[in-house]
């Protein structure tokens, strides 16, 4: 496993996005502070403008599954 995460990475991000917020429901965050939630993780990588909904919405979504197991 790599330290580093970007944007492409879905299932780690939402990982450590569980980790980091885990009474966090990721159905009632806004987009803009995902997006910012997710550039303030340990080991992102990721251009902060490469994101778009389409990237955010299956993050949260994958959230939602780390979260529901």
């Amino acid at each position: 496993m790599s330290d580093t995460v970007d944007w492409s990475d879905f299932n780690e991000v939402a990982y450590r996005l569980h980790e980091s917020r885990p009474q966090t429901d990721p159905l009632t965050v806004r987009f803009t502070d995902l997006h910012d939630w997710i550039c303030a993780l340990d080991g992102f990588v990721g251009d902060p403008k490469a994101s778009n909904e389409k990237v955010l919405e299956a993050i949260q979504m994958a959230w939602l599954d780390e979260r529901e197991d």
